[in-house]
């Protein structure tokens, strides 16, 4: 088969301090849990009130992602010459440089033939939608939200100001951000009901399924958001389509400091309606039920870059599934539950994890060389380096190595750092990796900042899902208001037997390479069940 190609000839905000410029430091109280004295110890030995002052600057002007221009107009047209059955076909090539899948399906050799598929594991080169919402240029190390930088983001905006600029297209005036922080806040707590689900949950559940379980149990508390419910044209309402955004912006931190305390055996704290987005996170982690208490703004702050850089990331793993659940009509409470599934994944929202692992297995700087020359030898794996769209210098990478010496100046200097800092510049400098255009991304060094901060390293993921779910309530709105969505029903190659005919279970025939049910084990109490049956 032959191919050709032819060819037709505003500002950014400041963030700012809370209204009073003097932070009030309340101490837990005498009777609070050992975890929560300990996490409290930690950040408060470290505090003065010098810091304070700058919060709102965490990160130093950075360069923003290299100037490219746009490709242009790509339209035109694609000849192809079968040669299995010398047809030629000619195929329309859009503005945007694609071709429709189905138009392939004219190719065919024949009757027998439905027509020729792209095979395409992990979607390596499919674009099932077309999007407005996030550009990544994985050679040149570019990512933007609706356009903007992320490094200007990080820099100068904030989440929920961010959140806003994916729903909505543009940065909010001065009075579109005051209403929208204030619907996101309303809609803050959560249903006792699910509340009460989650305490009744084990108490070593995974934080990740624990938000999985609640997200999905909103759901059942909102029937009013229901297609399934309420009839398909639901979400053609926009107040009710931004109530449900308003709704999830607002109860997953609820639900997420709910699983933190919950991990931690302490009952959830009501969430506050008069701090900023992620020092309302922070109280209710933190708190102990006392109304006085004020996170750390250099914290909260540094907290909300890592959301910013987190918020959106286009066609990833997570946000295809909530694409794909949200196809069928489904409830968006359902979707994004679906969504958060895929994320809990180690190769999604756990890496960071893992490259803990991995620098606490190196242990100290000096055994470097030798893991170096374990991973040439595909003896050791190195985890938080390389990414799937990234072939250059994840963009967000640069921004966190830079606010994690922020944050260890105010809680302390985790000792792996000095490691993760000499592995990137061993691994950079080699040869190996950079043939190999393996750089650092974003996990790299986001999970020393959260250890440094206090979280348990199965907390991680679950803040990933928290600003991610501004990505994804996005692509959710976008997809519903794209005349070209349709219900996902991807193709397959079919590779098993052409035809069987039933045979009775006396006839069957068992070869030794017929697959079949390998032993099920069984507890203990089940072979002691099982022991007292027969007698």
């Amino acid at each position: 088969m032959i191919v050709r190609r032819g060819k037709k000839d505003k500002d950014l905000r400041n963030p700012s301090l809370p209204p009073s410029s003097k932070v009030r430091t309340a101490m837990p109280p005498p009777h609070s849990a050992v975890s929560a004295q300990s996490r409290l110890s930690l950040l408060s030995s470290h505090l003065s009130p010098h810091h304070l002052e700058d919060a709102d600057r965490l990160i130093e002007p950075s360069c923003v992602s290299a100037s490219v221009p746009p490709p242009g107009d790509l339209r035109g047209s694609l000849s192809i010459l079968d040669d299995r059955t010398g047809r030629k076909y000619q195929l329309p090539v859009s503005e945007h440089g694609t071709i429709k899948a189905s138009d392939l399906k004219q190719i065919s050799t024949g009757k027998n033939d439905k027509g020729l598929k792209t095979y395409d594991p992990g979607y390596l080169n499919t674009a099932p939608v077309r999007s407005s919402i996030c550009y990544i240029d994985g050679d040149e190390g570019i990512l933007r939200y609706r356009g903007y930088p992320i490094e200007e983001l990080a820099e100068s905006s904030t989440f929920v100001e961010v959140a806003y600029l994916l729903m909505y297209g543009s940065l909010p005036s001065e009075s579109q951000l005051s209403d929208w922080e204030f619907a996101i806040s309303q809609h803050s707590a959560v249903p006792q009901g699910i509340l009460d689900i989650i305490q009744a949950m084990p108490h070593d559940a995974h934080p990740m399924g624990v938000l999985v379980s609640s997200i999905s149990a909103l759901s059942i508390f909102h029937p009013d958001a229901n297609p399934a419910l309420k009839g398909q044209d639901l979400y053609k309402s926009k107040p009710l389509r931004d109530k449900q955004i308003a709704r999830v912006l607002g109860k997953v931190p609820t639900l997420a400091a709910a699983a933190y305390l919950r991990l931690a055996g302490r009952p959830p704290v009501l969430p506050s309606n008069n701090l900023s987005y992620s020092e309302n996170f922070l109280y209710m982690l933190d708190s102990l039920g006392n109304r006085e208490y004020k996170p750390n703004p250099r914290l909260a702050r540094a907290l909300d870059v890592l959301f910013i850089l987190h918020a959106e990331h286009e066609m990833n793993c997570s946000t295809a599934a909530a694409r794909h659940l949200a196809s069928s009509g489904v409830d968006v409470y359902t979707a994004l539950a679906g969504a958060v599934g895929a994320l809990y994944g180690p190769l999604h929202g756990g890496a960071n994890e893992a490259v803990l692992k991995m620098l606490s297995e190196i242990g100290s700087v000096e055994n470097i060389p030798d893991f170096i020359e374990g991973v040439k030898n595909r003896k050791r794996k190195m985890s938080g380096f390389g990414h799937r769209v990234y072939k250059n210098y994840d963009p967000r990478a640069k921004v966190i190595r830079k606010l994690a010496e922020e944050v260890f100046s105010i809680v302390g200097r985790d000792p792996l750092i000095e490691v993760a800092v000499a592995l990137e510049k061993a691994a950079l400098s080699d040869e190996y990796f950079v043939k190999r255009k393996l750089y650092p991304n974003v996990d790299f060094y986001s999970g020393l900042i959260y250890r440094a901060m206090g979280f348990p390293t199965e907390f991680f993921p679950v803040l990933f899902a928290i600003p991610r779910m501004a990505g994804y309530l996005a692509h959710w709105r976008e997809s519903l208001d794209d005349p070209d969505t349709k219900i996902m029903r991807p193709q397959q190659v079919y590779t098993g037997v052409w035809l069987r005919h039933y045979a009775p279970v006396k006839e069957r025939t068992i070869t030794a390479a017929t697959d079949k049910l390998g032993p099920v084990s069984i507890s203990n109490a089940s072979r002691r069940r099982l022991a007292g049956s027969r007698m």
